[in-house]
């Protein structure tokens, strides 16, 4: 089993033809536009000061800082036993847990949390508790006072390291290569939180970001007085403040997730992809990203000069738009590997040193259940997944819209819309290896 062949099947899979999904796709996009402009005129979402208040011993649960230093307490144990089974325990990818954890468990997982629980890793990340603990001998923060004018644009650099780390690096797999870069970035993001200050974590810590990110569509949501609420998930992804560096990082989410499906095509692995060294798989992670990015600031600068709008204004304005795409993307990439390939976390957790004998939870004897779901299913979980975030975009892309330009015009937004249909019909052919 090829641990980071992240496999979504191929395109036997698809229990329709590839044309027809490729058309229909792209209709949807259309057509859901189409009714956007004729019956939805006016903004129906709410802002950031909708939703109802869930009851306050709930809120207090959840922002207690008890509870936080707890599940905080938990995940660094959980990491500190994840580099020390990738440092002592079998030196095999398909016998050690630590690769399994990171990239399928962790990376993959996150995105299911976060949807379900709101942007949990805020809450659990660990390194917060590291940097709690180190401030109390280095109290001062001397760069904090330039990290508001930063952004997110930390994040997207942390994730672009990840993701080329994840997608391109030789030896990825190795148990030991996991515990190098785990102790890295642990010790890069304390140090830059030591400097800027606990708001770091918020803003330059790729996994944190990301989980924020994704969790702006689901049911959970701060209002302006922080009040915890529960609310639509559009209303969420709508009430985004328009961040510097948000574009960059749904930018850099979508585009690695592009690159990973052309890694699966013909034209890869007998082309660019053939030699499998570090310097075709940057290039061509770089280029996926900028294809992606020069499409997303044609089609939202187009979209601004119709609309009378400022250059530079709309890239920023639209990223929100953007996340439910990337979300669809990333569902239809990485559902079987979770689900699949996932079990092979627990199955290892029963004995993560490989110590002969020992099973902790009785499962260290079972293999992988492929049959856990079918072809079929992940063929429809990837077709839908990418046309709903695409619906979904197009819908947050009409409300943000309306909700900044009082007179716009249906033809203002088509550029932008023009881009979504290309970025599912390019997605789709990518998935199943068109």
């Amino acid at each position: 089993m090829n641990l980071l062949a992240h496999g979504v099947g191929s395109r036997t899979d698809l229990p329709i033809p590839l044309g027809l999904a490729l058309y229909g796709a792209g209709a949807a996009i259309l057509i859901s536009f189409a009714a956007l402009l004729l019956f939805w005129r006016t903004p129906k979402l709410g802002g950031p000061a909708s939703g109802r208040p869930v009851p306050d011993a709930v809120q207090r649960f959840v922002d207690g800082t008890g509870t936080r230093r707890a599940l905080q307490a938990v995940a660094l144990a959980l990491l500190v036993l994840v580099v020390a089974a990738a440092l002592a325990g079998p030196p095999e990818t398909a016998r050690n847990l630590a690769p399994w954890a990171l990239y399928v468990t962790f990376w993959v997982g996150l995105v299911p949390a976060s949807l379900l629980l709101g942007p949990c890793w805020r809450a659990v990340n660990p390194l917060r508790l590291l940097h709690a603990l180190l401030s109390r001998l280095l109290p001062s923060a001397p760069g904090a006072g330039r990290l508001p004018a930063l952004g997110l644009w930390p994040a997207a650099g942390s994730l672009l390291v990840f993701l080329w780390f994840e997608l391109v690096f030789p030896g990825r797999a190795e148990p030991g290569t996991v515990a190098g870069f785990l102790i890295a970035y642990a010790v890069v993001h304390t140090g830059l939180a030591l400097w800027f200050g606990a708001g770091w974590f918020a803003q330059g810590d790729g996994f944190e970001v990301y989980s924020a990110v994704i969790a702006r569509l689901s049911p959970w949501g701060r209002r302006e007085d922080g009040r915890l609420v529960l609310r639509n998930p559009l209303t969420n992804a709508t009430a985004t403040p328009e961040m510097p560096g948000l574009a960059a990082v749904v930018v850099v989410l979508l585009g690695s997730t592009a690159f990973d499906g052309l890694t699966r095509t013909v034209w890869w692995q007998t082309g660019p992809g053939a030699a499998n060294d570090s310097f075709s798989g940057t290039a061509g992670l770089v280029l996926s990203i900028a294809l992606v990015a020069v499409l997303y600031l044609l089609g939202t600068r187009l979209s601004g000069r119709l609309a009378g709008q400022p250059l530079g204004v709309q890239p920023r304005r639209y990223a929100a738009t953007v996340i439910p795409i990337a979300l669809g993307y990333t569902v239809a990439h990485y559902f079987s590997l979770l689900l699949l390939d996932g079990q092979t976390t627990w199955i290892l957790a029963s004995n993560p040193f490989g110590i002969p004998g020992v099973d902790l939870f009785g499962t260290y004897g079972n293999v992988v259940d492929l049959t856990a779901v079918s072809p079929d299913t992940i063929a429809y979980v990837q077709v839908g997944g990418v046309i709903a975030g695409h619906v979904a975009g197009v819908t947050l892309a009409h409300e943000r819209a309306l909700l900044s330009e009082r007179h716009a015009r249906a033809s203002d937004q088509l550029p932008l819309v023009i881009v979504m249909v290309l970025f599912t019909v390019g997605g789709l052919g990518l998935l199943f290896g068109f």
